[in-house]
């Protein structure tokens, strides 16, 4: 008979191998985590999503939703060809449909469901709504997590203790407190990409890029008193934080909004004006809605 082959302890096992008594706290279960992670038996990542974990049972939703000023909306009363260009301009899949304003959210629309438009046909958009659903703003996310999971809804919207809408929340968001940044088809993570040609004289930039590397390859000289970074110029430029598509000239260059969400800027796309054009430190008038 063959010799059992011994089987490698599980990561529990190690840790409780190693653990000379069960912590009491949170505090003491981190500082066991990090402790393990010096031992290797843990990598960085794998500490991340625990702390994430953890994390999140202490955060509510109002801590990660899309303000209501950032939420793209379809309107009912729109013609399907005018709704179809929305989808297009913003590029989500998912959208909270309304009636007269925001606040009066009856459903979501798939955009995929979009397809099956004809123009010249008639087009019930209503009977394809999905239901909504909403939740609090101080809804626990770990709560909010499990329910989403179990009614495999992906977005929610939020409303404060009136009963308007603050905001919107999907899964993503959620997750993201997790395991960090769920990248799109607009990221690129090579510290040497910070700046990628796109084609058309235009550039896709890390918001992270500083000031520094970014006049040196594009042979600029921009600067801010307040930043190092090209995302912290064109936040300063904008007021606020920007949403995807919106667009904003100066010192001869425009920069549009890539990716952003509703803590930070991610990802802009830098193309040189045209010498006649006149350089502006105010958004222009075609600005467009966002969500990554």
């Amino acid at each position: 008979m063959a010799e059992d082959i011994p089987q490698r302890p599980s990561l529990l096992e190690r840790l409780a191998q190693w653990l000379h008594h069960e912590p009491e706290n949170r505090e003491e279960l981190v500082a066991i985590l990090h402790h393990a992670l010096e031992r290797n038996l843990l990598d960085t990542d794998a500490l991340t999503m625990m702390e994430g974990v953890l994390g999140v049972a202490d955060m509510q939703v109002r801590d990660v939703m899309i303000p209501r000023a950032q939420i793209d909306v379809i309107d009912l009363h729109e013609a399907p060809e005018a709704i179809i260009a929305r989808l297009i301009e913003t590029a989500h899949s998912r959208f909270p449909a309304v009636e007269g304003g925001k606040d009066n959210v009856v459903g979501i629309l798939l955009a995929k469901d979009m397809l099956r438009y004809q123009p010249g046909q008639p087009f019930p958009i209503r009977d394809m709504l999905r239901p909504a659903v909403f939740v609090p703003e101080a809804k626990r996310l770990n709560v909010l997590l499990r329910e989403f999971r179990s009614n495999r809804n992906h977005m929610a919207i939020v409303v404060d203790e009136y009963g308007g809408v603050s905001g919107l929340v999907t899964i993503e968001d959620v997750l993201e407190q997790i395991v960090g940044d769920i990248e799109d088809e607009y990221d690129f993570d090579e510290t040497e990409d910070n700046i990628v040609p796109e084609g058309n004289g235009r550039f896709r930039v890390k918001a992270t890029t500083e000031l520094e590397d970014f006049n040196s390859v594009m042979g600029t000289h921009l600067h801010s008193n307040e930043s190092d970074t090209v995302g912290g110029l064109v936040l300063g430029h904008f007021g606020r934080l920007p949403k995807r598509g919106e667009q904003i000239n100066f010192s001869g260059w425009n920069f549009r909004i890539l990716r952003a969400d509703s803590r930070r800027l991610h990802l802009v796309s830098v193309g040189r004006l045209p010498s006649s054009s006149v350089s502006n430190d105010a958004p222009s008038p075609d600005s467009a809605g966002n969500r990554p």
